[in-house]
Formats: C-alpha cells, sequence, structure tokens
C-alpha cells in the first residue's frame, strides 16, 4: 500500500480519490490478499490465541507459514466435501485460531456464513435453511457449551446440509461428522487441490443481522467488497506489516473477522485472539492492561460497554504505551465516557460507523485530523455517503441541508449485493442504487457525519442488534395482549436494553409480571428478553394508526433519567424529567431541579454530568 497517505480532512478524500480505486487495488479476492500477506515471512507469527485471560502468559501461536496452510487444508477439506463456489459453509464457533481457518477456508471454497453461536437453536435453524447450509462446522461437545446439543436438535431440520464438521473432536463419519483437525490434516497445505477462478464479484460471505426471527437476513457480501474495505482500513489506521492488533469482539461478527482478521492478516500483522469468550471473559479484563503490555498492540476495536468496563479498572503499573488508538462503534458513546477514557489510557478513541450491509465500516474519525466527538467522522475513501430526505412511505425526495436530519444513505465498492431472501430487499434502494441504513442522522458543514436516532427501530444492545419484532410477535400470542411495543431503555452498561409497552384487554388479569415470565419462554433469543415490561393505559398512536415509538422511547428515557436523579440526594428538591424530538441531536432531555437550600447551581450541574456519564441522550439542566 502506498505509504503516507492522510486523511484530515474532505480534501485529503478528493485528493486520494483522484486515481481510481481499481489502481490502489490489485487483489481480487480475500484469497489472494491472505496469500499476500503470508508471503511477506512465513516465520513470522500470525496468532496469538490466549485460551483465558488468567493464561495470557502462556499463549499458543501460529507462525504465517502455518496460518495459509491451515487455511488451504480447509478449503481443500470442504472442496472434498462438495462446496463449490454458490455452497455455503455455515459455522457456530468461538473465538479460535481454528475459527478464521474455516472462514477463510470457506470463502476459498465456496460462501462462509458466520452464526452467533449463542442463538437458540430454532433460530440458527432458521439461518441454515435460508442460507441452504451444505456444510455446518461447529464446537464439539465441552464442558460449560451448548453449541453441540443445538447442532444435534437440529442437523435433521436443514434439506440442504450435506456434512457436519466438529472442531475440536474426534469425527464419526457413519453419522457425517468429521472432526476438523483430523480431517483437515489428510489435504495439501501448500497448495490448493482443486481450480477456482474467484472473480471480485462472487459472493464471499452471508452475515446474519437485524432481527434472525421468522425470516432471517442475510446480507450477501462479495470478495471485492471485503478487498476493499481492507484497503479502506489500512488508510484509516495506518497499521504496518508486523504490528499487533487485538481482537475481542466476536469472530461471527464482520468487525472481529475484517477490522481484527482480514486487515492485518493482509499485510503480515499479529492478531491477539483474546480467549474464545474475547471480552465476556472476566479474566480478559481484569488482566486487560497486562496483555496489552506484554504484546504491545497497537490498536483494538470495541463497543462503548467494553469502553466502559476498562474505564473501571485501574492501569497501574502497565506499559500501555505501544496503543495509539481504539476503534469504537456498533452503538453511541457518551461525551463523558469519550473523554474519561482517553484521560485514563491516553489513547485515542476513535469513533466510526459501520453496519454488515457496508462490509463493516463507512466513516470514522480521522486519527489524522480533528476528531468531533459525538460525531462518526469522515467518510472512508470511495464510499460514498449522505444524509436523503425520504416521504412516509420511504421514497426519496431530496438530499438533506447541511445540519438537516435525515436517512444516512449508503454506496460504494463495499455497500453489499443485497439480502438472500428477495422479501428483505423491498425499498432498501432508493434514488438509484443508495442503500437506506434506517439510520437517521445529519451531516455537518465539514463532511462529519452525526447519528440522531434510527428510523428502522433496532434495539442495540451492547452492539448487538435486536429486532423489536422478536419481542412483540410472540407478545401479540398471549390472550390478554391489545397492543405491544418493544424499545431501547437507555443502560449504562449495555447502551440500550430491550423494555416491552403493552396494552391489555380489560379484565384480562393480565400483571407486569406475568407477561415478563411469559416472554421469557417465548422469546428465541435471550439478549432480546425485555429487562422490563409496562403495562400503559393506551399505547401512543400516529394520526393514521401506527405505534408512535418514539414517544416510547422518550418515556423509556425520561424514566431512566429520572431514576438516576434520585442520587442528587440533599442537592435537590425535586427534579423533573422531560424528553422530545430535537431538530440537532435527535432527542434531548430536558432536566428542571428545584434544588434544596444552600446548594449552588454550578454544583448541581456537575452532580448531574457525573450521574449522566454513562448515557448517550443529551440533555439540558435548568436550575430553577
Amino acid at each position: 500500500m502506498e505509504k503516507g497517505i492522510l486523511i484530515r480532512d474532505m480534501s485529503d478524500l478528493a485528493e486520494i480519490e483522484k486515481i481510481p480505486l481499481s489502481d490502489r487495488v490489485l487483489e481480487r479476492n480475500t484469497l489472494e490478499i491472505l496469500e499476500k500477506g503470508a508471503a511477506i515471512d512465513p516465520a513470522a507469527v500470525a496468532i496469538i490465541f490466549l485460551k483465558s485471560g488468567d493464561e495470557y502468559a502462556e499463549p499458543v501461536e501460529i507462525t504465517y507459514g502455518q496460518f495459509i496452510g491451515r487455511v488451504r487444508q480447509a478449503a481443500n477439506m470442504l472442496h472434498d466435501l462438495g462446496v463449490g463456489p454458490t455452497d455455503v459453509v455455515t459455522y457456530l464457533l468461538p473465538n479460535l485460531h481454528q475459527t478464521h481457518f474455516v472462514l477463510w477456508g470457506a470463502e476459498a471454497a465456496g460462501i462462509a456464513n458466520p452464526v452467533n453461536p449463542m442463538l437458540e437453536a430454532a433460530t440458527i435453524r432458521d439461518i441454515c435453511v435460508a442460507a441452504g447450509t451444505k456444510v455446518l462446522v461447529a464446537l464439539a461437545e465441552l464442558p460449560g457449551t451448548d453449541v453441540w446439543s443445538k447442532v444435534e436438535a437440529i442437523r435433521d431440520q436443514i434439506p440442504s446440509l450435506k456434512a457436519v464438521v466438529r472442531v475440536m473432536g474426534p469425527s464419526d463419519e457413519e453419522k457425517g461428522i468429521y472432526g476438523f483437525d483430523e480431517k483437515s490434516a489428510q489435504y495439501p497445505a501448500d497448495k490448493l487441490t482443486f481450480k477456482r477462478d474467484i472473480k471480485p464479484g462472487d459472493i464471499a460471505s452471508l452475515y446474519h443481522t437485524g432481527g434472525t426471527t421468522g425470516r432471517p437476513k442475510l446480507a450477501r457480501r462479495s470478495h471485492f467488497n471485503e478487498v476493499a474495505l481492507c484497503w479502506d482500513l489500512k488508510v484509516a489506521t495506518a497499521l504496518e506489516p508486523g504490528e499487533t492488533v487485538m481482537v475481542g469482539l466476536p469472530l461471527f461478527h464482520c468487525n472481529g473477522t475484517c477490522i481484527t482478521g482480514l486487515l492485518p492478516f493482509s499485510i503480515g500483522g499479529r492478531v491477539v485472539i483474546l480467549s474464545p469468550s474475547g471480552y465476556r471473559d472476566p479474566a480478559i479484563l481484569k488482566n486487560f492492561y497486562k496483555i496489552v503490555e506484554r504484546f504491545r498492540p497497537v490498536f483494538f476495536s470495541a463497543v462503548p460497554t467494553v469502553l466502559g468496563m476498562l474505564l473501571a479498572l485501574p492501569v497501574g503499573e502497565a506499559d500501555i504505551s505501544s496503543l495509539r488508538y481504539v476503534i469504537c462503534g456498533a452503538a453511541p458513546l457518551s461525551v463523558e465516557l469519550f473523554n474519561k477514557f482517553e484521560k485514563h489510557t491516553g489513547m485515542k478513541v476513535l469513533e466510526g460507523y459501520g453496519m454488515t450491509e457496508a462490509t463493516c465500516a463507512s466513516a470514522v474519525n480521522p486519527k489524522d485530523g480533528e476528531r468531533k466527538i459525538g460525531s462518526v467522522g469522515l467518510r472512508l475513501p470511495y464510499q460514498e455517503m449522505k444524509i436523503g430526505v425520504l416521504d412516509e412511505e420511504g421514497k426519496y425526495l431530496r438530499d438533506a441541508e447541511t445540519d438537516e436530519i435525515g436517512v444516512v444513505l449508503i454506496k460504494g465498492p463495499c455497500a453489499f449485493k443485497g439480502y438472500v431472501e428477495e422479501i428483505h430487499n423491498r425499498g432498501i434502494w432508493v434514488d438509484g442504487d443508495w442503500f437506506n441504513t434506517g439510520d437517521l442522522g445529519r451531516r455537518d458543514k465539514d463532511g462529519y457525519f452525526w447519528l440522531t436516532g434510527r428510523r428502522k427501530e433496532l434495539i442495540i444492545r451492547g452492539g448487538h442488534n435486536i429486532d423489536p419484532a422478536i419481542i412483540e410477535e410472540p407478545l401479540y400470542r398471549l390472550e390478554g395482549v391489545m397492543m405491544a411495543a418493544a424499545v431501547g431503555r437507555p443502560d449504562a452498561h449495555a447502551g440500550e436494553v430491550p423494555v416491552a409497552f403493552v396494552e391489555v384487554a380489560e379484565g384480562s388479569g393480565l400483571t407486569e409480571e406475568k407477561i415478563l415470565e411469559y416472554a421469557r419462554s417465548e422469546i428465541g433469543e435471550r439478549a432480546a428478553i425485555p429487562k422490563e415490561v409496562l403495562i400503559v393505559p393506551q399505547v401512543p398512536l400516529t394520526a393514521v394508526g401506527k405505534i408512535f415509538k418514539p414517544a416510547l422511547r422518550w418515556e423509556a428515557v425520561r424514566r431512566v433519567y429520572k431514576k438516576e436523579l434520585e442520587k442528587l440526594g440533599d442537592l435537590a428538591e425535586t427534579a423533573e424529567v422531560s424528553v422530545a424530538e430535537h431538530k440537532v441531536h435527535g432527542t434531548l432531555a430536558t432536566i428542571k431541579i428545584k434544588p434544596k437550600a444552600g446548594a449552588d447551581a454550578e454544583t448541581i450541574r456537575r452532580k448531574i454530568d457525573e450521574i449522566l456519564a454513562s448515557f448517550v441522550t443529551r440533555y439540558e439542566v435548568i436550575v430553577e
């Protein structure tokens, strides 16, 4: 890659884009860039795998020669099991070095389909059926895991399935089960045993996104989508050959696989896998700064939840000076948390924006230019972003003015190739070939993008997307429920958590406790189970009779902020909160404080800033 490419402002983007992307990106597929990265120094370490957060001093190390050999062996094995260019390999795996062998081997032989192994068995089955899974790769029956029991429960319900591969377990070929290490070791590591001309437009992967109940949404991403993203990430991060990154986000998500996977692999960098559970391993967080000191990474990716947990841990005597920045996305980051984390660690936070349908990333605050706190930064090179004004039907009317709120639209080399099932493709493209992200935002005079809400109503819990329909559809099946609406409630730890507002029939006998108990038994995704059910006299409706969810989100914010402000104690006589739409910030909470005798306004404001530091909804304070 060219040296010295900087992105400080929009003029730098214009300068970069004077050269066509086709002249910059010469590799046509992910196998080519992996081969190229591995060839830089086959003896160099590619992967450092930590078995747990407490065993970080005794890692498993994989060299580049071993890594690319294992990828080829995986591809050869999958091809021998019948996988061709249009066949799908689904995997249910935690963060292991084998996960990367399976992922990139699947893209070389056919199409990879990473799936969250924590989903319920029925949901995994529905994804496999929608994808047309031919080979299912899953973790063996190990203590403390339930992945294999899910496989046993669903394997006969997937008509397209021809073989099951067990990672960290033996073969049982009479049952069509193959042990991954045992089986793949039978194939050459120095070459592919089959011929395939992988074209840039060939589909490389299917990632599930949004709601995964009923009709799963599977995003089709091409090889060129992933290769082009890799070039953009090189520019955005300035990662150099031999430098180290850490991955704690799951390897069923494109951030883990691309930003802290494909990118470093493409230039001969090192990837530290922070245990099978990643950031969910308490010992990883407890020892995080010691791990940084030992392996000297230059960056890692995280969601705001993780930064909040790391902020609570002392750096101590650990030398973490190798860290240049952390890339944070998936959910909004509060200004207070941003500032506190930078002060706590001494590293830069680069807040960005992306989605599975954009292959992973569309915008990021420039490491070399102004970082506007609260914004998601400038668009990445060759990726187009704009704010569009749409009508009630979702049809394009016009481009938004500067700082006018509208829908975030994207297109370009990283925009995906639509969803697998045609039903999900209806209305997703506007104004020609612009993808409607469903996110609301604005673009300022300097070209920075600011998110202000979500039109598509997804609940984002710790970076995990939850479709409200997963919650609402089961609730509607409960006799006595007249209307149900699920929204995100602000949460200091997870960003937001799902809550359900329910209108019940008179005399139904339903209570909030009964409805919540029912939800726990009927909702197929554990993360989607509401934290709270609120029975309301009437669910708010629009003039045409649709549920008006913004009002419910405002009420959820109001209730949380009202509860948190009880911590003002002796400073306030009363604290009233109202929440409404705001033309710049999207949503604004107005806090009116009646102080107790002797309490001064400035002390109250500082205390409120401290109390609400982990929440992202903007607020203004009025001290009467």
